[in-house]
């Protein structure tokens, strides 16, 4: 077992990137350091439809919207291998891929308690003043987690 594990949750923004550059900067070349590498994303319902132009086009948007899913789970792929390629060890790199049950806040919180992370490493957007009201995932992770460090990326 590793010494540190570390989480890296990851949506595939800029900001992620600046994440991602962090912890192969901090922990890339540490032999002892366990990334697991997190994105939940939004399942899609389950819907039966029968054929006719407006289930046809839903048929169609639920298409777009699992290659999206796809999509993100070759990035979190591709994530892997960058840092295997940048000097993490490939057996101390994980990944969980999973549905969203709760906001993606409760979602990392569920994560640590059932894998209890050494390092949560996060990144904040600057700006929006729509997070004033609603939180932030960052704010929400810190206010709920004691005992571990979380790194915030800006």
């Amino acid at each position: 077992m590793a010494g540190n594990r570390v989480l890296l949750p990851q949506n595939f923004t800029p900001n992620d990137r600046k994440a991602l550059d962090f912890v192969v900067n901090t922990f890339g070349q540490l032999k002892d350091v366990e990334v697991t590498l997190f994105h939940a994303y939004t399942p899609l319902p389950q819907v039966e439809v029968s054929h006719s132009t407006v289930t046809d086009k839903l048929r169609s948007n639920m298409s777009y919207l699992q290659q999206q899913i796809n999509d993100k789970e070759a990035g979190m792929k591709a994530i892997k291998a960058e840092l295997v390629e940048k000097g993490c060890a490939e057996t101390n790199i994980h990944q969980v891929f999973r549905p969203r049950k709760k906001d993606i806040a409760g979602e990392v919180i569920d994560l640590y308690g059932e894998k209890q992370f050494e390092t949560i490493v996060l990144n904040r957007r600057p700006g929006k003043v729509s997070r004033f009201f609603t939180g932030s995932v960052s704010h929400k992770v810190l206010a709920a987690l004691k005992d571990t460090t979380i790194c915030v990326v800006t």
